[in-house]
């Protein structure tokens, strides 16, 4: 695991890994409304939310899901920024 020392490197690598989930959610499902937050909760380093375009199958979803939560734990294990990534219908949007 990498040790991020710096605030300002740790910033910037956060941003750099906020913007690579999105595109990747963005690669997945096109046509979905992605936003990323900096907002830590519970010591998170941040979050990507991907709001559907319209309803998926349950097997779509779980699938687009699966792959979302692979690449955070890739980045969590790579770098150790938990970046984690939450997949809305439609209707959840605020």
């Amino acid at each position: 695991m990498a040790d991020i020392a710096a605030p300002v490197d740790r910033r910037v690598l956060v941003d750099h890994y906020l913007t690579e989930m999105s595109l990747y959610a963005k690669q997945l499902c096109p046509a979905a409304k992605v936003e990323m937050l900096t907002t830590s909760y519970e010591g998170e380093d941040g979050h990507v939310r991907v709001f559907l375009p319209a309803p998926l199958s349950d097997e779509e979803i779980a699938a687009l899901e699966d792959k979302l939560a692979e690449k955070s734990t890739e980045i969590l294990l790579d770098t150790g920024l938990s970046i984690l990534v939450g997949v809305f219908e439609p209707d959840e949007r605020e």
